[in-house]
């Protein structure tokens, strides 16, 4: 092995607007490379180094879906339930077919809302969600809000397209019913707590927001990052709002320990079927055309996740990696096949080069200091 060019890069990546990054590599339970670059405060004084605590936003739908293939393992979930069975708002479902509202004609299940198909927008300024936060004075919850949110037409029948949405938000809500606990708790126990996972939660203490690494925002016309005002997840929606799409904070340990475990046989989280099930492509041609328009070459997307199927383009890899990423910049990589897992932290958005160039020639950088 030789990590001597993604280190390189590593150190490279200042210089295009990532004031501080962290990348985590393991191999079979083994940590195999771990590398800290630029700094971890606003003022560009404190090196980055190590115990950071970043935002993960959408790094916490692989969470979220884990947790569903669990319940969908010990039956208490099933991929073709309606979602209506476990959120009865959702019973009565409308779709936005030009300028009229209709009744839906397909019923919403839950590989719909894993795999992004739901039909579901990603809009929670809508009259029924803003109608239900004045009704609980600011403190829906999530199950509350996301019922709210079935009042909402959808933007197209269930299953028929693929559109990035507020799904894994609902998909927490239905794991909630499912599991009979809080989505946080089911969290807990079923996760954290078995891979001893400290630095994850939705509500992070004084210590942990002592310990988030400063924000920023990419100034597009100025091209570069400007700190940001306030340091809090606007996708927490309510103080008691548990986001399964975007709500967790987490540290590079955490979630290189969480992305080894799934790597390495489900270790102790599912069954190695089960990983297989959930990074199985799930897009049929009109959602894979939708999703293909996001660029990222060689993949699709399984139960709430991308999964490498074809590495004749996109640069190197192995059919069957799989992951995510978040929208400050946060991105996991599982490769199931080689043991192989990596996460990477970095803590800027609407940072589009991020997805573009840096993950994908991590990725790259990676499989290739192994081949070395």
């Amino acid at each position: 092995m030789n990590f001597k060019a993604l280190t390189e890069y590593m150190d490279s990546l200042a210089a295009v607007g990532v004031p501080g990054c962290d990348l985590a590599v393991c191999r079979d339970h083994e940590p195999v490379y771990r590398h800290m670059s630029g700094h971890r405060d606003a003022t560009g004084v404190t090196p980055v180094q190590g115990d950071e605590l970043y935002w993960l936003y959408s790094c916490t739908k692989v969470f979220t879906t884990c947790s569903a293939m669990q319940l969908i393992e010990k039956g208490a979930l099933s991929l073709d339930d309606p979602v209506s069975a476990y959120l009865p708002a959702f019973g009565n479902l409308t779709v936005k077919e030009g300028d009229v509202v209709r009744p839906a004609r397909r019923v919403m299940t839950v590989r719909h809302l894993m795999s992004m198909q739901s039909g579901l927008d990603y809009d929670m300024t809508t009259p029924a969600a803003r109608a239900e936060l004045a009704r609980t004075k600011g403190q829906a919850t999530t199950r509350q809000l996301v019922e709210a949110k079935a009042g909402d037409p959808l933007c197209f029948e269930p299953g028929t397209d693929f559109l990035y949405s507020l799904s894994h938000d609902v998909l927490a809500a239905v794991i909630e019913v499912a599991s009979g606990m809080r989505f946080s708790d089911y969290l807990r126990r079923h996760i954290f707590e078995p891979l001893g996972l400290k630095d994850t939660g939705f509500f992070p203490s004084a210590e942990a927001e002592a310990r988030l690494c400063a924000q920023y925002v990419f100034n597009g016309e100025k091209q570069k990052p400007e700190p940001c005002a306030v340091m809090d997840n606007s996708y927490r929606f309510t103080p008691v709002y548990e986001s399964g799409g975007a709500g967790l904070f987490s540290g590079v340990g955490d979630c290189i320990a969480f992305a080894d475990a799934l790597a390495c046989g489900g270790g102790g989280l599912l069954s190695p079927e089960m990983v297989q099930l959930w990074s199985a492509n799930q897009l049929g041609p009109k959602s894979r055309a939708t999703f293909d328009a996001w660029q990222r070459l060689g993949y699709s997307y399984g139960l709430g996740v991308r999964t490498r199927v074809n590495t004749a383009i996109g640069g190197r890899g192995q059919i069957g990696e799989f992951g995510w990423d978040g929208a400050a910049g946060s991105w996991m990589m599982i490769d199931p096949v080689n043991h192989i897992s990596a996460f990477y932290a970095m803590h800027v958005r609407d940072f589009a080069y991020c997805y573009d160039v840096i993950h994908p020639k991590l990725r790259d950088l990676i499989y290739k200091g192994f081949e070395a």
